[in-house]
This record gives structure tokens, sequence and C-alpha cells, in this order.
């Protein structure tokens, strides 16, 4: 991976773009997809990523006592993970939601009165390279599926260790590199001729999930990306592997 403090270019999928327009791209990817977001996700994981979900949230293991646990959701704008967090746990669980694209912001709002949840999630527009709050403020961050699409890693996993307090965790649900034969050249196969045909049929444009197949295959593997983690201060730093590598779960905690 190129230094990213130094780097005038980054990756957006397969194009190599300006790092100042990389964010921007990816606004326009997810303002597209922000009311399809749940039919995005279904395409991206054959549906998979909804059991995921559930053992990502089953691993954070929320607490079901009233006690005061507090959670920053980064780039969870529709709330998917948030709910499940406060329905996992008990009535002093929290959930502030951080995503930079408004309209996923927006979604994520509509959601949670729908549902009832309102209390329990607050929802804000964001940036995970330059998080609008204080040093030591949660007790878990939790990231899932977005972290590829940052324009600096480092500097999102920087603001993850700086926001959580001491014995706080950093879970992040992110896709993966596959490591069963064959699985990788179905699922390549699958990514790249049915995700971008069925997204065009299903919201009238391939382009958002074209790059969204290219940026799995440009983000570090499990194992880099690990490294990263540990890079950005974290101990006890750990990943499981979902469905032969599609996904993975990383964990690691700020002591």
């Amino acid at each position: 991976m190129n230094d990213e403090t130094t780097s005038h270019s980054t990756a957006f999928g397969f194009r190599t773009v300006e790092e100042r327009e990389k964010q921007g791209l990816v606004n326009e990817v997810f303002a597209k997809v922000a009311e399809r977001y749940d039919q995005m996700n279904d395409l991206m994981s054959g549906g998979l990523h909804r059991l995921w979900k559930d053992d990502f949230v089953t691993l954070l293991n929320p607490p079901k006592s009233a006690r005061d646990f507090s959670v920053l959701d980064v780039a969870g704008g529709t709330g998917d993970i948030a709910f499940r967090i406060v329905r996992a746990g008990g009535a002093g669980t929290r959930v502030t939601v951080a995503d930079i694209s408004p309209e996923m912001v927006g979604e994520g709002r509509k959601r949670a009165e729908r549902e009832g949840l309102s209390r329990s999630c607050d929802f804000t527009v964001g940036n995970a390279e330059q998080l609008a709050f204080p040093d030591q403020s949660f007790d878990a961050y939790t990231i899932a599926f977005g972290i590829r699409n940052v324009t600096h890693i480092k500097r999102a996993l920087a603001e993850a260790f700086r926001v959580l307090k001491p014995g706080g965790r950093f879970l992040c649900l992110e896709f993966s590199k596959v490591d069963v034969p064959f699985l990788d050249k179905i699922y390549d196969a699958y990514s790249f001729a049915v995700i971008p045909a069925v997204g065009k049929v299903v919201t009238g444009d391939g382009g958002p999930y074209r790059y969204l197949v290219e940026s799995i295959r440009t983000f570090p593997d499990q194992f880099k990306f690990e490294s990263l983690i540990r890079e950005a201060g974290f101990s006890q730093v750990t990943h499981r592997n979902l469905t032969g590598g599609v996904a993975a779960i990383h964990s690691g905690w700020r002591t």
C-alpha cells in the first residue's frame, strides 16, 4: 500500500483518481443506492450479509443490563448495524451513527422512526477520517462494509483508536479475500458478471455496483488489514473469516 500521507492519487475501484476526488465519487455511489441499500447488500453478498451482521453483533455482545454502553457505528447510515446492536443490548445501550453520506443518514433516520428506535440511535453526517467526537468517548466502535470506501484507511483507524475509551473494542465487518479453492473463481464470476447486470435492472444504473465490486478487490486482504489495525495501536487483533473469506470480521482492543 502506498504511504497515505504522501500519495496524491488513490484507488477508486480499478481506476486511479486524485485523492481529493475520491470522497465525492464515493458519495455519488451511495447517494444513488441509499434508498435500495438492503437490495444492494443482498446483491453483493447473495443475501448472506444479514447472517454476517447478526454474527458481528453477537461478537460485540452489548451488555443486557441497564448500564451505559455507548457505540459509535461509522459508515452505518441506514442503521442496519445500529438497530441490531440496540435490540441485542440492554436499556443503557445507545448507538451514534456517523456516515459521510447525507442520503444514507436520511434513510437511517426514517427507518429509526418507523421502527421506534429514534431514542436509542443518533444519526449524524460525519467523516471517518475526522470524527467530530472527543477523545475516549465510546465503549465500542463498529464499521461494516464501509472502511474500504474511505480515502485514507490509516487515518480512519487512528480516529477509531482515538475515540475509544481504554478497554474499548474495535470491530470491522468487511468483504475480504476468498481463501477456498474454486470458490474464489465462482465468486469472481458472480461479482463481475452478475452483480452489475442485476444492479442495473434493479436501480437503472450498474455503475455503482461495478465500483463496489472493484473496491473489494483493491482492499487489503485479511492479514494486511490486520497489520494496519495493529499499527493504529490496537492490541489482541484477530480476524474471523465468513463464508470462506468472502467477508471477515476484524477485532481489536484499545488497552
